[in-house]
């Protein structure tokens, strides 16, 4: 059968169901099909009968828009994504939304759409698969041993988080990973030549990437060459340039930003199906060309013979195998809570006045020694962040098999890199940076939220304690935007036990990411007793209680607790009954049921003094309106930390005053 048909399949398919919906992006699929077509049907190593199977190779999307792509494909080869569901596209709870979204759709390996992130998961991807390799391999049983392919447009590669990810998979010499460019030379807005003329062959080659320039996209044997190409150079990844023409085979809207964002029109697709000779009606594909898509009877041999690899290994080294599978299954160690939990008893015992991110530095150099699963980094501030723990080894362009990465100036680039690493699995990966720069991130941290994925971003430097630098590095609103985000669980925790807590409960969430606030200065360790160590899992408790019923509530987290206290007390000393609720995790207290959120919180007590150094909007709803916010309203300003914190109410006298005002009213 000739490929154009198999191709055409994925054109028809694909502008059919967009024509169904009345929406979508059919340029793309009808552009990249003919590339579709040579790399699913005789270069992709996957089993549609088994979406997860360790060994397969990953393709991402990352022009997400041209789903129905993916879709088309995934349905030809055999996953379990039926003709109904294409025709479905784009509707409520289907199978096929309008971007390719991890976890509701067999085969789909990342949610893709805002551009150049796709790319930069690949990347993590790419990265995680050589790192478990030079981990797990062994002489003549190479059982980790895949490609991860990534289809990027135009818009991919004017996104700076394209620069950011592929300059750091060209010098950590990723050859494994193989991008294939939709060059159709059209976004959105018309032809890219008025705001998109740089020489992109010469930038990646610059980045240390192997570039196959000038193929026909539309020439299955051009592209198949080029692609034999990139899987012999092993020391650098590969961009293969592919020339396409968007819209292929419209007559009137190929070659045009017409085709890109909308459905072509029944009249259009008619005549499409009369340009390139295909007779079938609307979602009709022969059974000859499902059976030559059809990828299940090879992927299953495939797999086969990778599972006959796998027991040799597995006899050899038995040890190895079971902890290779454990982390493919995302499973954690039988000794992980048991040693966790000592860990943290122990902590308690033996008081220490730290700053959090020292905090965060010592639990971390304990907790690899559990979880070597743990994949680090830092966006260039590891002596500030002291993300790099005790027994940190760095990956190497030449030597993969450490546990850490020096991401460099590239936060974003870094947080979408590691929710590559979540994807691809085998490791927990974490990143960190400064609170403020969370912003340059924003997008990706989003993303992980949204795939419901275990990456952990490490933020310190969490408020105007930063200090000298001033308010363009001190954070305000962040730690608002981090709590407001779905699926999102923020901690700031208020001393080295919180703080090895916010780890233990990011190193065991697996249906979503965890951000881990810390400070820059120390902070005085908090005493209690073991129903209250317990009970910091909980995002928020009593920390310190009164007889009887509050008259006064305060709520706080991290380094504004130590005034908390100090209020507290001094008022107990006066007949006062205070209660001081530490809050290390806002989302984590509101999962709670509401018997547990009733007895830290009663609501029958509405003198309530929120205390933290942050966006004081964000706490209101729990201040009430007989309550009161010590917050931030405005930026910080460059002072020693000592005096902003004074300067901006965040002073034991302060926190006093403020409390005694509210038992007076």
């Amino acid at each position: 059968m000739e490929q154009q048909q198999l191709a055409n399949a994925i054109r028809f398919l694909s502008i059919d169901a967009v024509q169904k919906a009345n929406s979508g992006h059919p340029g793309a699929p009808l552009g990249m099909a003919d590339m579709a077509t040579v790399l699913w049907k005789d270069f992709l190593k996957h089993n549609p009968a088994d979406p997860l199977w360790i060994n397969r190779d990953r393709f991402v999307l990352s022009n997400g828009h041209s789903s129905m792509l993916l879709y088309s494909l995934l349905h030809l080869t055999g996953y379990d994504l039926s003709i109904e569901d294409l025709q479905n596209f784009r509707q409520l709870h289907s199978k096929t939304p309008g971007h390719p979204e991890y976890g509701y759709t067999p085969g789909v390996e990342t949610t893709s759409g805002p551009l150049g992130q796709g790319i930069a998961n690949a990347v993590g991807m790419a990265l995680a698969e050589k790192a478990l390799a030079a981990q797990f391999n062994r002489d003549g049983l190479p059982v980790v041993d895949h490609f991860t392919y990534a289809f990027l447009g135009d818009g991919c590669l004017m996104e700076g988080i394209s620069h950011e990810a592929c300059s750091l998979a060209g010098t950590l010499k990723l050859g494994k990973l193989i991008a294939l460019w939709d060059n159709n030379n059209i976004s959105i807005d018309g032809h890219v030549d008025g705001w998109f003329t740089d020489d992109t062959p010469a930038r990646f080659r610059a980045y240390g990437w192997q570039v196959i320039d000038h193929v026909d996209g539309h020439h299955p044997q051009q592209v198949a060459a080029a692609l034999e190409q990139a899987r012999n150079e092993r020391q650098k990844p590969t961009l293969i340039c592919c020339k396409t023409t968007i819209g292929f085979g419209s007559p009137n809207k190929a070659d045009s930003h017409d085709s890109h964002g909308s459905a072509l029109g029944k009249e259009e697709v008619a005549l499409v199906r009369e340009t390139l000779g295909w007779t079938h009606a609307a979602f009709d594909i022969p059974q000859p060309i499902y059976a030559q898509w059809d990828a299940r009877e090879k992927g299953a041999a495939a797999q086969a013979d990778w599972q006959d690899l796998f027991n040799r290994y597995r006899d050899q080294y038995p040890e190895e195998a079971a902890g290779l599978l454990r982390r493919s299954l995302k499973q954690l160690p039988d000794n992980w809570r048991h040693n966790s939990q000592d860990y943290i008893r122990q902590l308690q015992d033996h008081p220490a006045n730290l700053a959090t991110r020292q905090a965060s530095q010592k639990a971390l150099s304990q907790f690899i020694q559990w979880v070597p699963e743990l994949l680090g980094g830092s966006a260039d501030l590891s002596p500030s962040n002291l993300t790099r723990h005790s027994q940190a080894r760095d990956i190497t362009p030449d030597d993969a098999s450490g546990n850490y990465i020096s991401y460099g100036v590239r936060e974003f680039g870094m947080s979408a890199i590691m929710n590559g690493v979540a994807l691809h699995g085998g490791f927990i990966p974490y990143g960190g940076t400064f609170l403020m720069f969370m912003e340059y991130a924003r997008n990706a941290v989003r993303m992980a939220a949204l795939m419901k994925i275990r990456s952990i971003f490490v933020y310190t430097h969490d408020s105007i304690g930063l200090g000298e630098d001033g308010p363009t590095h001190q954070p305000v609103e962040q730690l608002a935007a981090l709590r407001l985000t779905p699926n999102m669980e923020t901690w700031r925790g208020c001393d080295q036990v919180e703080a090895a807590v916010s780890w233990q409960q990011a190193i065991e969430r697996e249906n979503g990411p965890s951000a881990l606030i810390f400070t820059r200065q120390p902070l005085e360790q908090q005493p209690r007793d073991a129903r209250q160590l317990a009970n910091i899992a909980k995002g928020g408790y009593v920390l310190r209680d009164c007889d009887g019923v509050p008259e006064l509530i305060i709520i706080s987290s991290g380094s504004e607790i130590e005034l908390a206290v100090y209020a507290a007390i001094e008022l107990a000393e006066q007949g006062k009954r205070v209660r001081v609720v530490s809050m290390p995790c806002v989302e984590r207290f509101e999962k709670q049921d509401a018997a547990w959120r009733e007895s830290v919180l009663p609501g029958a007590v509405r003198k309530r003094l929120v205390i933290e150094a942050s966006i004081e909007g964000f706490w209101r709803g729990y201040a009430g309106l007989d309550g009161k916010v010590l917050g931030m309203s405005s930026f910080g300003e460059s002072a020693p930390a000592a005096v902003l914190f004074g300067h901006f109410g965040f002073s034991k006298d302060h926190a006093l005053a403020a409390a005694r005002a509210l038992l007076t009213d």
